[in-house]
């Protein structure tokens, strides 16, 4: 008789836990920028920075990849950036281009990836002028806030340092936009089957049945 194992579903991996552990985060950051506790608001940034970091690197060097990872990694990254730019647009109304250069690049890959996924087509993956985008977004945002919240630099020195910061993370932010934006119509464009995704398959529990090893007859 057959034995079966329980249905494993192959999205329970520690790099999409991690990924939903930084939309977690999230919501404590706001509360701790709004009540004024820079540090904890530092710390948990950080926390989620290294998650970021560590959930591609993991998801890569044990064979972890999913479908859903790779929507759940830059949701991630753009729920994370969004609110900490919103917080930091109400404290600090210098940073509202940047915010809005943000709003546009997020809903137009938004409006890209629903386009591709209507079509059964794989959204494209983070790629390195993306992460490098986000990780100066981090960058940028945890030395503003070390700035005024720990240190007390002087004002001179913190619109300096922060206008030169947001600037270049703003650039960045538009050159992988382009960048991404690129790629969308080369997948849009393509029949190669590499870029073939059906996603309510790709997301589907998959049941590994095990047959015991056949033994010698009894007679």
């Amino acid at each position: 008789m057959d034995r079966e194992k329980k249905p494993i579903n192959q999205n329970l991996t520690v790099p999409n836990g991690l990924s939903v552990l930084r939309i977690l985060i999230v919501p404590f950051s706001a509360w701790a920028f709004f009540k004024d506790k820079m540090l904890l608001a530092v710390g948990l940034l950080l926390l989620s920075g290294l998650s970021d970091l560590f959930d591609g690197f993991i998801a890569r060097r044990f064979n972890q990849v999913t479908e859903l990872g790779k929507m759940l990694d830059p949701l991630a990254d753009k729920l994370t950036q969004g609110v900490v730019a919103l917080c930091l647009a109400i404290r600090y109304p210098v940073i509202c281009p940047v915010l809005a250069i943000f709003i546009l690049k997020e809903l137009a890959m938004l409006g890209c990836a629903v386009v591709l996924l209507k079509r059964k087509k794989r959204p494209c993956a983070a790629q390195w002028y993306g992460k490098v985008a986000t990780t100066m977004f981090y960058i940028s945002v945890g030395v503003i806030l070390l700035m005024d919240g720990l240190l007390h630099v002087q004002w001179r020195t913190f619109w300096l340092v922060g206008y030169a910061l947001l600037i270049a993370t703003a650039v960045m932010m538009i050159y992988s936009g382009v960048r991404y934006f690129q790629i969308f119509l080369e997948i849009l464009h393509s029949d190669d089957e590499k870029y073939e995704l059906d996603l309510p398959d790709e997301m589907r529990a998959k049941v590994i049945r095990e047959k015991p090893a056949k033994g010698p007859k009894e007679h």
